[in-house]
């Protein structure tokens, strides 16, 4: 293997085969199946797909079917597509963590007779409070004083399904004043009474992600790990619960890198089905979307998207990758590739005027001299043609060079021609004009004598196809977009009755195609037909990506100062003496690496996060807003119309559960326009949350009690209907409902 792939996991791999700590290399892609896999987790698949083929090890594909409330079959089989499609193939038949729900039941019952796990049986708040904060030791149930035996009868409850949801839960017991936040008690089993896609109501208690994860890895035999880094702190507890169990050797290890951040882009499968669900785009497979089936759907190639991986390498911290490096990718991928054909977006009419006789069949070649491929197709040229509306000014500016009426110009792999009159509509539009051709200027065989400036692109009228053309651009106009408010609203035209050359309809050379001067295209695998063609545009011919390296050239004038290392890839400069300091203090703190990163590379914002953590609030909820939502404020290089202290009382808000996330965004915006204290606004706007599952009760019994029939088809097995009620519950409490103690009750009281 070539040095430049020998990224610091492939080094790992490497010394763990030299020292024969494994025989074999075998990792495994455990996508969640509640959502499509997006560009984030085709970065993923290459991670542990390339290095298990790179060493001659083995691939698991294993569906992380732990939530049966977001996880669908339809995912499944997307998440399937995605690894196929990319050139992958995974080592056996498709794993389930659900496959091994008894297992890891027996595991947990394990655990409980010796000492290190406990039935609870508090609430979601207390849990909240006993938990302790980053610089404050948690203090532990009075539920963990149970016997052993007790949490074995418990236990085994929980699994018959004789308790409702939140009633109890099953966690570990570890330590309640451990630095890192998870090692806190960790929760490993919760109760969910919905209906599982696969085990159906065989289990009414599925494990947590962390219990689930490490103990699938081992039963599967995995070797190496591989996880992004918001998994890092993570990584303490898949340790402490292999070794507690004692575990026979060989054992997984976990290992985390940068995940994939894309500008202009949002990762977060919540966001994405956001989209999908308003309706802002078609489906998960929309073109616009960053989903491996919206690219595939666009005309994105596996070894584009694959070659854009390589590129960006594997990383220990996280940055934002330049989308423009994908779009290079995708250019660079198809140009020695695909036909180059002509077509016309804007048809103006164009009549030859002394062109007399049959249609007559014209020599192109579909690749330029620089392609190493060959082939032509048949052009006809006759009376009628269209050409760009742009391709003709009646009154150009300086430094035009296609047709104007006093400036022949060149039909491309055709004949010279000029413009005899310009006629118009009674707008004063033009709608057509009219020309002579030379014939002894026929391109290859041109003894004219005329001097021409430039080709344009034509088509002849009676030949050629209309078409529909898409044109996507980026679904965002923001580079860190937030949420719905930043969609772009020019990220899908549609050019309805373009004019193609009949040869793409006719002979097909290729599903993809370069139409000359307006980008790539690729035949839309969905709503395409012969009868109704429709092309997606994948990339514009503009290369923006390769100007931007350009520019980024180091200048060859002496340096007084020898040079410092340049970053590659998606890595970062290295942190001067104060950065290490303040990013060591954050880690010991217990924020997770990317947000202590980027307080501790930012000065101004390190200073302001400071005051606001003195002020209140949680640590990690003042981080997330600060790092989040304070720090785009401080780009704009205005004056910030709030401070600190406001920026503690908001994170209390979040805290103590008085307002959601999504609320808190919005009360942000009101705090950068008007300046006001947050709780005012809050209060002004009537946005406080209702918590308090007494003043919620009423609403959903009057609720229940108006919907006789719903309830009766419920009860019956249409579980659907369980949405119905929630959505009832937000629309008559104006959204202000605790969503999880909303969906609690509903089932509850329709239980009754």
């Amino acid at each position: 293997m070539s040095e430049r792939k020998k990224d610091f996991l492939r080094k790992i791999v490497e010394e763990d085969l030299q020292k024969g700590k494994y025989k074999e290399v075998v990792t495994r892609f455990p996508p969640e199946p509640n959502g499509y896999p997006h560009i984030g987790h085709a970065k993923a698949i290459s991670v542990d797909f390339g290095i298990a083929r790179d060493y001659g090890g083995r691939c698991h594909l294993r569906m992380d079917d732990t939530n049966p409330e977001t996880e669908d079959p339809k995912y499944v089989e997307a998440i399937k597509d995605a690894v196929t499609w990319l050139g992958f193939k995974w080592d056996g038949p498709v794993r389930y963590t659900s496959d091994y729900f008894q297992q890891l039941y027996d595991y947990a019952v394990e655990l409980i007779k010796m000492g290190k796990a406990y039935v609870d049986s508090i609430d979601e708040e207390t849990m909240r409070e006993l938990r302790g904060t980053v610089t404050e030791p948690g203090r532990r149930s009075e539920f963990a004083k149970r016997s052993v035996e007790e949490n074995l009868e418990l236990f085994e409850r929980m699994r018959k399904g004789e308790f409702a949801e939140g009633e109890h839960v099953l966690r570990a017991k570890i330590d309640m004043a451990s630095p890192n936040m998870k090692m806190r008690d960790p929760l490993l089993y919760r109760i969910r009474r919905t209906p599982h896609y696969r085990t159906g109501t065989e289990w009414a208690i599925y494990p947590m992600y962390d219990f689930a994860h490490c103990l699938s890895d081992y039963i599967e035999g995995v070797t190496h790990s591989f996880c992004t880094l918001e998994f890092e702190n993570n990584r303490e507890l898949y340790d402490w619960i292999l070794e507690t169990l004692k575990v026979k050797p060989p054992r997984p290890y976990q290992y985390e890198f940068a995940r994939l951040n894309l500008s202009y882009t949002v990762m977060s499968k919540r966001k994405l089905l956001e989209l999908v669900q308003k309706g802002v785009v078609s489906g998960w497979d929309d073109p616009r979307m960053p989903t491996i089936a919206g690219y595939r759907r666009r005309g994105y190639t596996p070894e584009s998207i694959l070659t854009f991986c390589e590129q960006i390498g594997i990383a220990k911290a996280n940055s934002v990758v330049d989308v423009a490096q994908l779009e290079f990718c995708i250019r660079d991928d198809l140009n020695p590739k695909v036909p180059r054909v002509m077509c016309v977006v804007e048809p103006l009419k164009v009549t030859i005027e002394n062109y007399e006789g049959d249609v007559e069949w014209l020599d192109a070649p579909y690749y330029p001299h620089d392609v190493p491929k060959e082939g032509s197709r048949k052009l006809p040229f006759g009376k009628y043609i269209y050409i760009n509306r742009k391709d003709f000014e009646e009154n150009p500016p300086k430094g035009y060079h296609r047709l104007t009426p006093d400036q022949p110009v060149r039909l491309r792999y055709a004949y010279i021609i000029r413009c005899k009159e310009v006629i118009k509509n009674d707008k004063g539009e033009v709608v057509e004009i009219i020309a002579e051709y030379y014939p002894n200027s026929k391109s290859g065989q041109d003894t004219s004598g005329i001097k021409v400036k430039s080709a344009i692109h034509w088509v002849e009228a009676n030949h050629a196809k209309s078409v529909e053309l898409r044109l996507y651009d980026r679904l965002y106009r923001v580079e860190q977009p937030e949420s719905i408010d930043d969609i772009n609203p020019d990220s899908l035209k549609v050019v309805k009755n373009a004019l193609i050359e009949p040869a793409v309809i006719n002979e097909k050379p290729d599903e993809r195609y370069q139409f000359e001067r307006e980008g790539y295209f690729y035949a839309d695998p969905v709503d395409y037909t012969d009868e109704a063609p429709v092309f997606n545009r994948i990339v514009t011919l503009k290369d923006s990506w390769a100007k931007k390296q350009q520019k980024q050239k180091p200048s060859p004038k002496p340096q007084k100062e020898p040079a410092k290392p340049q970053p590659k890839g998606d890595e970062l400069p290295p942190m001067d003496t104060a950065q290490k300091e303040r990013f060591e203090g954050y880690k010991a703190l217990g924020l997770r690496e990317e947000i202590a990163v980027t307080l501790a590379r930012d000065e101004a914002l390190a200073s302001f996060f400071e005051k606001a953590r003195e002020a209140g609030g949680s640590v990690e909820t003042v981080a997330k807003l600060v790092t989040n939502e304070v720090a785009r404020e401080l780009k704009k290089e205005a004056a910030l119309s709030f401070g600190p202290e406001q920026i503690a009382k908001l994170a209390e808000l979040l805290d103590s559960g008085a307002i959601s996330t999504r609320t808190a965004k919005e009360v942000f915006e009101a705090m950068t326009q008007s300046g006001e204290d947050p709780e005012t606004i809050v209060e002004q706007k009537g946005l406080r949350q209702i918590s308090d599952p007494e003043t919620l009760r009423p609403i959903i019994e009057e609720i229940i009690a108006q919907n006789p029939q719903n309830v009766a088809k419920y009860k019956e097995g249409n579980e659907k209907l369980f949405g119905f009620f929630v959505g009832q519950v937000m629309q008559k409490t104006q959204g202000k409902a605790d969503p999880k103690i909303a969906n609690r009750l509903v089932k509850e009281l329709l239980k009754a």
